[in-house]
């Protein structure tokens, strides 16, 4: 599938599918949990899709209508006759390891092609210090867990991770004692804000959090809020195309609004109204407006809090006056493709000003970026940032493998038209 761009004026409101982080771990702590849980505004895109699929394998009752899950679940699992397959969702095959390595049988679970290339060690390394075997393919998928009588540990992380982290917290609720997860930066914290809401105990301090194993979450109901890495994309297509766009009902989780922080450092305007909570989520209604913008700076301290974001700052870093670098993000390399190296590529075949470096980039600006054509490596990220890119370029901006999108977000399509964007599929 080819998406062909024009420039357009992004402006508007809307509201955006549930936050995909979110809906896999209220998915996986539903299928642990006795009894109905209810998760509403459900993301429709691939990889949460791939969850439900997992665990439906699994043996676990789930009831799909439309952006409604119903999970009626013993809280026990089965196993399945053949290989989970967690499509290109690494959020799948990482947090579910850690419920498998819990599981007294033996389990395959693997992905596309793409998720195979990505890196797995990193959870298998303490999962199997807490007594799992694992076999993999030289560290990446397949994976086939042996799981049962877990050991606590008390692992302190070699690098930023959510996945790895909350991967090793559903791994101690099957553990025998206290288990203890130490961050070298803050990530994202959806897992440990799930566990308490759903009255799992967690101590937190120093940098460590906490678990006593045996414990089990309570079935509850929950609507989604909005993906703030979603609205990120018509956040900076505003910004960048002289509009407004307001995100209601949008998370503003501290530990993911380091995109919002970036965007007011560069001279955006941000407006966030009507906070409230959902579930232990802060919520609200999110507006960025656009301005004259100015070169910024990410450090490496900053990047777990906005790594999803970080292909959307360096376009819009190419459209700020002065040097802007981004460090400290070599993990952006891991991705569906490297995505240090596909982003520069794209915005440089654009115009762009940008230079490529181990952890990030160098991008100097404002320079103009021109028509042409380019490709999303299979990435949905780059293939809804270089339609944004398209909407700020002189010319046609041609996207060939725009079909990525459809991983994350399936509706991103009508949402851009809606807000006035101009994209034709071919």
């Amino acid at each position: 599938m080819k998406w062909h761009v024009q420039p357009s004026t992004i402006d508007g409101t809307v509201t955006l599918p549930g936050d995909k982080s979110i809906a896999h771990r209220a998915l996986m702590l539903g299928s642990i949990a006795v009894g109905k849980t209810v998760i509403e505004n459900l993301p429709e895109g691939e990889d949460v899709q791939s969850t439900a699929r997992c665990l439906r394998d699994l043996g676990v009752p789930i009831v799909l209508q439309g952006t409604q899950a119903a999970v009626d679940s013993t809280g026990r699992y089965f196993a399945s006759s053949s290989p989970l397959d967690a499509g290109n969702s690494g959020t799948t095959l990482r947090l579910l390891a850690g419920i498998l390595a819990g599981q007294p049988f033996t389990t395959s679970i693997t992905g596309d092609a793409s998720l195979r290339r990505r890196p797995m060690r990193r959870v298998i390394e303490p999962l199997e210090l807490m007594g799992a075997s694992i076999r993999s393919a030289g560290g990446r998928a397949p994976l086939t867990i042996s799981g049962g009588s877990l050991r606590p540990i008390r692992y302190v992380m070699p690098v930023a991770s959510a996945q790895v982290k909350s991967c090793i917290l559903l791994a101690g609720l099957y553990a025998g004692g206290s288990t203890a997860v130490v961050e070298c930066f803050r990530t994202r914290d959806h897992t440990e804000r799930m566990f308490a809401a759903t009255g799992i105990e967690l101590v937190e301090e120093d940098g460590s959090i906490r678990l006593e194993g045996g414990q089990r979450p309570r079935p509850f109901d929950v609507a989604a809020p909005g993906d703030l890495s979603t609205a990120a994309f018509f956040f900076a297509a505003a910004v960048l195309t002289g509009g407004s766009l307001t995100a209601m009902s949008c998370g503003v989780n501290p530990t993911r609004t380091g995109f919002l922080r970036a965007l007011e450092e560069m001279g955006a305007g941000v407006h966030v109204a009507e906070e409230r909570e959902i579930m232990g989520e802060p919520v609200a209604d999110v507006t960025v407006a656009s301005d004259s913008l100015s070169a910024m700076t990410v450090q490496p301290s900053e990047v777990p809090l906005l790594l999803d974001e970080i292909p959307l700052l360096a376009l819009l870093a190419t459209q700020a006056r002065g040097v802007s670098f981004i460090r400290g993000a070599r993990e952006l390399r891991f991705k569906e493709c490297d995505r240090i190296r596909a982003v520069s590529d794209s915005l440089t075949a654009l115009g762009a000003n940008i230079q490529e470096v181990d952890d990030g980039f160098v991008v100097t600006g404002p320079a103009p970026l021109h028509g042409g054509t380019v490709t999303s490596y299979g990435d949905h990220r780059l293939a809804m940032m270089l339609a944004i890119a398209g909407s700020v370029a002189t010319g046609k901006v041609t996207i060939e493998g725009a079909e990525a999108a459809s991983v994350s977000f399936p509706q991103f399509v009508d949402v851009f038209r809606e807000c006035g964007g101009v994209l034709y599929v071919h």
